[in-house]
């Protein structure tokens, strides 16, 4: 049996387990415990201590088993799993997109996130020059690579996309040599940005996403929507900070602990008597 722990941030549900526990098909035992707690990925930490400020090699495993190198959520989850165990206030995370440092201040986390790009080549993209508000599937597509690839189109309204019947057109589209994260986007009062993501692996809506939230705000910058700084960014499970100060982006918002448990690191085979 692999314990595991369970953390969300602003709603983006992760397993975390630790890496010195051996699992012989990471895909599948992701699977299997994603399904069972319908969380949106597994999250394997092998924790190296020894370091100052203290690092953690982090892999992602989603619901259909793949890797993302990213996940702006998940890595603040696993900046507080690694702060917990080591009483740091500063962690570094490398990820497959990169080392990110992520500071605490109690239960907040904040993650470098590193630098947007538009470039068709870093998102990718099948176009010789950068996508910007791009007709894609009756959608003004433009498309940025935040540790993974985001297609954003800004709305109106995002209370009135029907996420799940419009986005897979955009998640799959031919433009999308590797698929895209289909994120929403829309104006609040205030000068923020509400958001809503279909996930790639996660194959459905998710009430956070991080690499979103930045993905939002860079493109908002790029369309001269606001001035670059840190902004207000609202997916359905609550409120992210995104700051482009420097054009390095970061991300920051709470984190809270939910009850872990066990799960098999592979299924039981029963043998006929």
């Amino acid at each position: 049996m692999i314990p595991y722990d369970r953390y969300h941030g602003t709603g983006n549900d992760f397993a975390i387990v630790d890496a010195a526990n051996y699992v012989p098909d990471r895909a599948a035992f992701a699977e299997r415990l994603c399904a069972r707690l319908g969380v949106d990925g597994v999250l394997f930490l092998a924790l190296e201590a020894a370091f100052t400020p203290p690092r953690a090699v982090m892999t992602l495993r989603q619901p259909d088993g793949s890797t993302a190198d990213m996940c702006g959520n998940g890595a603040r989850c696993a900046a507080r799993w690694v702060a917990e165990r080591t009483g740091a206030d500063s962690v570094m995370l490398d990820t497959q997109a990169g080392t990110r440092r992520a500071d605490l201040d109690g239960t907040d986390v904040t993650v470098e996130m590193g630098v947007p790009s538009f470039d068709p080549a870093d998102v990718p993209v099948s176009r010789d020059a950068p996508m910007v508000e791009e007709s894609v599937a009756g959608f003004a597509v433009t498309a940025v690579d935040t540790g993974v690839p985001h297609a954003v189109a800004f709305v109106d309204d995002v209370d009135d996309v029907d996420v799940d019947g419009d986005a897979p057109a955009v998640r799959h589209h031919e433009a999308f040599p590797q698929g895209a994260n289909a994120t929403f986007a829309s104006r609040a009062d205030d000068g923020g940005f509400r958001q809503r993501t279909f996930e790639r692996g996660v194959e459905g809506e998710t009430q956070s996403c991080g690499t979103g939230a930045v993905a939002v705000a860079a493109v908002a910058d790029r369309l001269g929507l606001y001035d670059g700084g840190a902004v207000a960014v609202r997916p359905p499970g609550g409120e992210l900070v995104v700051d482009l100060s420097g054009g390095r982006a970061t991300l920051s918002g709470p984190t809270e602990q939910e009850l872990g448990g066990e799960a098999e690191a592979a299924p039981t085979r029963h043998l006929d008597a």
